[in-house]
């Protein structure tokens, strides 16, 4: 059964996005280096969290299993900053933003197609991740992977997309990734 992308776009934007785009799997544009910000710890959850890497496997296969796609949609929330020091308001962003990736999640988990979210930097379900104690996730079903640790390159993503990757002063902007196949 075929779907709609830019239907499922639209439920999307429904469901908070500020904006989201269809795209075929094979316009997603890789870049391998994005990995090597990961090893850098750049963000502080590199081998902290069950979804970033190392644990997301290598980069070749975290490609692979988005090519193992052939529709997806790309989604964002733009959010309203005080001023560009606003790390509160960044923070506020972000879980919104993880909300709705949850969301997207939930609502497309029971439809007849296979599909997979990603989300902006670490996971989000839990507050926090158990990998640090040396516990299995809670909940590896619902457990999100950053576009990121995957190699996807959001900045000429958003730009295959027509959608803007910075919006403005004062703004902060996070994407998801809503990644789906047809099932024959």
């Amino acid at each position: 059964m075929k779907i709609d992308g830019r239907q499922i776009a639209r439920q999307i934007e429904e469901m908070g996005a500020s904006h989201a785009a269809y795209v075929e799997t094979k316009d997603i544009p890789f870049e391998k280096a994005f990995r090597s910000a990961c090893e850098q710890n750049a963000c502080g959850f590199y081998n902290r969290c069950w979804t970033c890497p190392p644990d997301t496997g290598s980069i070749e296969e975290c490609i692979a299993r988005v090519k193992a796609f052939s529709h997806a949609v790309l989604f964002q929330t733009i959010s309203p900053l005080e001023d560009s020091y606003d790390i509160e308001g960044m923070h506020e962003a972000s879980v919104a933003h993880n909300r709705l990736t949850l969301q997207v999640q939930e609502a497309f988990r029971q439809t007849e197609h296979a599909s997979m979210v990603l989300g902006a930097g670490a996971c989000g379900v839990c507050q926090a991740c158990t990998k640090p104690e040396g516990n299995p996730c809670r909940f590896p079903d619902l457990a999100v992977t950053s576009l990121e640790a995957c190699g996807v390159n959001v900045s000429a993503l958003a730009k295959v997309c027509g959608l803007r990757y910075i919006n403005g002063q004062n703004t902060v902007t996070y994407f998801g990734l809503f990644l789906y196949k047809e099932l024959t």
